[in-house]
């Protein structure tokens, strides 16, 4: 049996199981384990979602960054509203690890948050440990093919 806690890359089941789209409008509350990602979008709560996401304490919602160049205060304003729930922020940035600009951390650390940039995958896998151990995580997860 596979670790729950590590998402397999690419499209697991090559399917759309869920709700056409993902998530009922665009928010599944509770936090959940990322089953798969890849092909565009990721697989949770027994759902496919075709698209970005936020992991958040309250719940996962749809996230319409599609780059990493994307990513600035209006992007992570669902964050910055849990940040007394959300000690670390991981941001998965596709396939290639971008640095997020000087502002924006200095932003999400005046707000109370740290910060983890990475690839998806990585940021993915490490949301699930983390998750399991309880801690106080996030995830701001850019979809890759």
């Amino acid at each position: 049996m596979s670790d729950p806690r590590r998402p397999q890359g690419g499209s697991r089941d090559g399917g759309e199981d869920g709700p056409q789209g993902g998530p009922p409008g665009g928010f599944v509350p509770g936090r959940h384990l990322i089953d798969a990602y890849g092909a565009g979008g990721f697989r949770f709560a027994e759902m496919s979602h075709r698209g970005s996401i936020l992991a958040l304490p309250s719940g996962v919602r749809a996230w319409e960054v599609t780059e990493a160049s994307a990513i600035d205060r209006d992007a992570l304003r669902p964050v910055q509203a849990e940040a007394g729930a959300i000690e670390l922020l991981l941001v998965g940035t596709g396939l290639d690890i971008v640095p997020l600009p000087a502002p924006l951390r200095a932003w999400l650390k005046e707000n109370g948050i740290g910060l983890d940039v990475m690839q998806t995958g990585a940021a993915a896998r490490t949301y699930n440990i983390l998750v399991a151990e309880n801690r106080k995580v996030a995830a701001a997860l850019i979809a890759v093919a």
